[in-house]
C-alpha cells in the first residue's frame, strides 16, 4: 500500500497538483499584510475616565480615531442587521448572500448588491480594490484568513474603526463625537441606526444632505430591529422621531495645548498610537479654563494677554488640569496657541526656596540665621531689594517669606552658584542649557530661564519627599524625583537610601517659611489672598515686568501659575502677585482641602540651642536662646558670631580695656554686635537692637574694633558711571556707617580731601576713568582705606 502511494505521489502531475495546492495555502496564510490599516490617525486625548478632551485632524485630512476594541453593543446590532445577518456564524464568505446579490445583480443588469460579508468589507478598506470580479474572489479568500486567526468581536472593531462614515470623517468614534458631540456608547438606538447605514453610501447619504434618504434607511433599519426583538415599539416609534445630523459639530476642545503637546512628544518618538488617556480631570480642566478666562478678561486692558496654570497631583507627578494658555485662536495678536506651560522663560524669584532648602540641607545656616541685608557689589553685580531698601539683616526664613533679593545672593554668594547650578540639575531643571558662569549670582533672581511645567513638578517632588518619610521609615525613595507626566505611568518600585537630594527636615521648615506670606515691596497685597487651606507659596517677578508666576503647595497638591505676554513685553504692575497669586489661590479654592498639614519629619531633626538673636547655633556668650527642632545637618551649622564679651567701665557707658581699667573695675557684659553697614540698616527696624558704647577717650587705639565701614564701594570694586542725559559724566555715589553717632567722617580721594559728613555719612565723587583710593577718618583718628576702579566703558 505504502509503495502504491510513493509511486502515485512521484507522478509529475500529482507533484505539480501538490506544489500547487502548497503555492496557495502559503498565499492564503500569507495573503494579509503584517499590519492591515496604515492610513493616518487623528490625535487624540481623552481625560482620566476616558471622555474626549480633544483631537487633531489627520495629516490626511481626515477625522480618523485611532482603533478602539471596544464596539457598542448598539452599533453591533444595528450593523449585523443592516450589513451581515449572519455575520456572526459564517467563515468570512457568506454563499447564500452572495448568491443572492448575483441573482439580483443579473436581473437587473447592473450591480446592485455586492453580497459582501462585513469581514469582506474589513478586507475592501485595508486593500482598496476596485469592485472588480478577481478583486471580490480575493476578499472572498483574504475575509476567510482573517477570520482564522481574529475573533467577530475583533473584525467588529476593525470595521467600526475604519469604515468611511460621510465627508472626511473615518470611524464610528469620530463619527460619533462629529455628528452627535457624544461618545458612541451613549448614542441613542436612533442616533446608533443612522450610524450604521452611512458606511453603505458614505458619498450620497450624509449629514447635511440628501437627509431624506438618510432618515428612510435609518427607519428601515429601525423597523428591522424591532422585527427580529432587538427593540420594543415604543423605543422604536421614539427613535424614529429623532432628527437625523444636520451638520458636523466641533470636537471638545478643553486642553488644546497638551494635544499639540501630546502631538509633539509623539512624533519625536513613535511608540504607541496616537490616542492616550491622560491623567487630566475634565471638570477641574474646565474650570480652571474658565478662571483663566475670567482673569484675562481684566489683565488684557492691561495688554497682558497670555496666562498659564498647571495642577500637579503630588503622589504622581500627574498633571490633573494642563492650560498652557488662554485659548483665542480667532485673534492671532493674542498668541494664545503658544504653550506657555513647557516654554522657557525667566522665573524671577521662585528658586529661593530650592536654595534655602539646599542650605539648610547642608548645614549652612539654620532657619533664622541672620542674613546680611545691605547694598552689595559683587564682581559689578549690584542686586536690589524689591522696594529699594535694606535691613542690614534678617532671618533666612523671613528672607524667603518676604521675596528678599539682597540676602537671596548673599546666600548663593556662600553656598557657591555652581553648586546650585548641579542642584538645579539634579532637581530635574533641564532648561539651564549654558554653563554656571553664564549665569553667576543672578541666577537666583531670574538669571536664567525655567519652565512652568518643571517648576511645579520640582515643588511636586519636595512634597512627595516629605509626604513619605514617615511612610518609608525615614528613607528615601530616589524615583521620588521625577518629571512630571500627563498620561497615566506604571507604578515604580521604591528605591529606598539613607540619604536624599534634599532631608525632609530641610524641606519641612521650607515650606513652613513659604507659608509665612508676610511680603512687603512686591507682597503687598498679600493679606488680600485668605486659602480656606494652608498653602506654601512663592511669587516671582521677572526683571522688566515681563513674567509673573505664583506656585503654591499643599500635601496634596502644587498649583503653578504664570501670567505675561509670551512676545516678552513688559507691563506696569505684571508681578507675581498682582497677576498670578489671584488665580493660584481661586484654583486652590477648586481643589479639596487637605486634612493635614505635613507631619514634621522628627526623625530627621535635632533639638539644639539656638541664639534667638541671631538665630545661629547658640554660642558661650548668647544668654537669650530657644530650643529649637533643627535638621541633622545644624549641628554643622555655624556658631553665632555676633554675640562678644565686651568690657565696660563702673558707668556702663563706655568700653574699656586693660590699659586704661583694672579688671576689678570692669563690668563684662555679653553683647550682640553687628558690623557696621549691617547695624547702619539693622537699628532702624530694630528697635530693641543697642549700638555697642564707644572707648573711653583715655583708652589705647591699638585695640580697638574699626567702629567704621564702607558700604559702598567695596575694597577692589569696578564701577561704571553712566553719561548723564547732558552728556556729561554722572557722580558715584559713596555710602558709609559709622558706630558712633555724631561723629565726623574725613573723606579723601587719592590723598585729596574731598569732603566731611556726620551722622548721615554719604558722599557724591566724579573720579576719573582709572584705579583711585579712597581713604576715610573719622573725628577720633580710626581711618579706613579702600582701592576700586572706574570704567570707561
Amino acid at each position: 500500500m505504502l509503495q502504491r502511494v510513493k509511486r502515485y505521489v512521484q507522478k509529475p502531475k500529482v507533484i505539480i497538483i501538490l506544489a500547487i495546492l502548497l503555492a496557495l495555502m502559503l498565499w492564503f496564510w500569507f495573503c494579509l499584510p503584517r499590519q492591515l490599516f496604515n492610513t493616518p490617525t487623528s490625535y487624540v486625548i481623552d481625560d482620566d475616565r476616558g471622555q474626549l478632551l480633544g483631537a487633531a485632524i489627520g495629516t490626511d485630512g481626515q477625522w480618523h480615531f485611532p482603533y478602539d476594541t471596544a464596539v457598542p453593543e448598539k452599533f453591533k446590532q444595528c450593523i449585523i442587521a443592516f450589513e451581515d445577518k449572519r455575520f456572526e456564524h459564517h467563515p468570512g464568505f457568506d454563499i447564500i448572500a452572495f448568491s443572492r446579490a448575483i441573482k439580483q445583480n443579473l436581473r437587473s443588469k447592473h450591480v446592485v448588491s455586492g453580497g459582501s460579508t462585513i469581514t469582506m468589507q474589513v478586507i475592501r478598506l485595508a486593500t482598496k480594490h476596485k469592485r472588480t470580479f478577481w478583486n471580490k474572489l480575493s476578499e472572498i479568500f483574504m475575509a476567510m484568513r482573517l477570520e482564522c486567526t481574529h475573533s467577530k468581536q475583533e473584525i467588529l472593531a476593525l470595521y467600526a474603526s475604519n469604515a468611511p462614515f460621510g465627508t472626511n470623517v473615518i470611524g464610528l468614534d469620530a463619527a460619533a463625537w462629529r455628528y452627535f458631540g457624544r461618545s458612541p456608547d451613549k448614542l441613542s438606538w436612533g442616533e446608533m441606526a443612522a450610524m450604521a447605514v452611512l458606511p453603505n453610501s458614505p458619498s450620497l447619504v450624509h449629514p447635511g444632505k440628501n437627509r431624506q434618504v438618510l432618515l428612510k434607511k435609518r427607519n428601515l433599519l429601525l423597523d428591522k430591529l424591532y422585527k427580529q426583538g432587538t427593540i420594543d415599539s415604543t423605543t422604536t416609534a421614539l427613535a424614529k422621531l429623532e432628527p437625523v445630523p444636520d451638520r458636523p459639530m466641533p470636537l471638545p476642545q478643553l486642553a488644546p495645548h497638551l494635544l499639540e503637546r501630546f502631538k509633539s512628544d509623539h512624533q519625536n518618538d513613535k511608540t504607541g498610537d496616537t490616542r492616550i488617556r491622560t491623567t487630566i480631570k475634565s471638570n477641574l480642566q474646565q474650570q480652571v479654563n474658565d478662571i483663566l478666562e475670567r482673569h484675562h478678561s481684566v489683565l488684557k486692558a492691561n495688554d497682558i494677554n497670555n496666562i498659564a496654570a498647571v495642577v500637579l497631583d503630588v503622589e504622581t507627578g500627574a498633571a490633573v488640569a494642563y492650560a498652557g494658555n488662554i485659548s483665542h485662536p480667532e485673534d492671532p495678536e493674542m498668541e494664545s496657541d503658544v504653550d506657555v506651560v513647557n516654554a522657557p522663560r525667566s522665573p524671577g524669584s521662585t528658586l529661593k526656596p530650592l536654595l534655602y532648602a539646599s542650605m539648610l540641607h547642608d548645614g549652612l545656616i539654620l532657619p533664622n540665621s541672620l542674613i546680611p541685608d545691605i547694598p552689595t557689589q559683587i564682581a559689578g553685580y549690584h542686586p536690589e531689594n524689591f522696594d529699594l531698601g535694606y535691613d542690614g539683616a534678617v532671618p533666612a526664613s523671613r528672607a524667603l517669606s518676604r521675596s528678599l533679593n539682597v540676602p537671596a545672593v548673599k546666600m548663593l554668594q556662600q553656598f557657591k552658584y555652581e553648586r546650585f547650578y548641579d542642584f538645579l540639575q539634579k532637581a530635574g531643571i533641564t532648561t539651564l542649557k549654558k554653563p554656571a558662569d553664564h549665569y553667576g549670582l543672578s541666577l537666583i533672581l531670574g538669571g536664567g530661564e525655567n519652565t512652568l511645567w518643571e517648576l511645579t513638578g520640582a515643588y511636586a517632588d519636595m512634597a512627595r519627599v516629605l509626604n513619605h518619610y514617615n511612610k518609608y521609615n525615614g528613607k528615601y525613595d530616589t524615583a521620588d524625583y521625577h518629571s512630571p507626566v500627563y498620561a497615566i505611568q506604571p507604578q515604580r518600585k521604591p528605591q529606598l537610601q539613607k540619604a536624599g537630594l534634599l532631608d525632609a527636615g530641610s524641606i519641612y521648615y521650607t515650606f513652613q517659611a513659604m507659608e509665612e506670606v508676610m511680603r512687603p515691596g512686591e507682597e503687598m497685597l498679600w493679606q488680600q489672598f485668605n486659602s480656606s487651606q494652608r498653602v506654601a507659596w512663592k511669587t516671582g517677578t521677572s526683571f522688566g515686568f515681563r513674567d509673573g508666576w505664583a506656585i503654591g503647595i499643599t500635601p496634596k497638591y502644587v498649583v503653578g501659575v504664570w501670567v505675561g505676554n509670551t512676545d516678552g513685553e513688559g507691563r506696569p504692575d505684571l508681578t507675581g502677585i498682582n497677576t498670578a497669586a489671584p488665580i493660584l489661590f481661586e484654583i486652590f479654592r477648586l481643589l479639596p482641602v487637605a486634612r493635614d498639614w505635613f507631619d514634621m519629619p522628627v526623625g530627621e531633626m535635632v533639638k539644639i540651642k539656638v541664639c534667638h538673636k541671631s538665630g545661629y547655633r547658640a554660642g558661650e556668650y548668647c544668654e537669650d536662646t530657644d530650643e529649637m527642632w533643627v535638621p541633622k545637618s545644624g549641628l554643622k551649622a555655624p556658631v553665632c558670631p555676633w554675640h562678644q564679651l565686651v568690657h565696660l567701665d563702673e558707668t556702663g557707658k563706655w568700653q574699656v580695656t586693660g590699659d586704661c581699667a583694672s579688671p576689678e573695675n570692669m563690668i563684662n557684659k555679653s553683647w550682640f554686635v553687628l558690623p557696621p553697614s549691617m547695624e547702619y540698616y539693622y537699628k532702624t527696624k530694630n528697635y530693641q537692637y543697642h549700638v555697642l558704647p564707644p572707648f573711653r577717650s583715655d583708652c589705647a587705639l591699638a585695640e580697638r574694633v574699626n567702629p567704621m565701614e564702607l558700604i559702598y564701594p567695596k575694597d577692589g570694586a569696578k564701577v561704571y558711571v553712566p553719561l548723564e542725559a547732558d552728556g556729561n559724566r554722572g557722580r558715584m555715589i559713596c555710602n558709609a556707617a559709622h558706630r558712633q553717632a555724631g561723629v565726623k567722617i574725613f573723606w579723601h580721594l587719592d590723598d585729596k580731601y574731598v569732603g566731611e559728613t556726620t551722622d548721615f555719612h554719604q558722599i557724591a565723587l566724579n573720579p576719573p576713568a582709572g584705579k583711585h583710593k579712597l581713604t576715610l577718618v573719622d573725628g577720633n583718628g580710626n581711618n579706613l582705606q579702600i582701592n576700586f576702579e572706574v570704567l570707561a566703558k
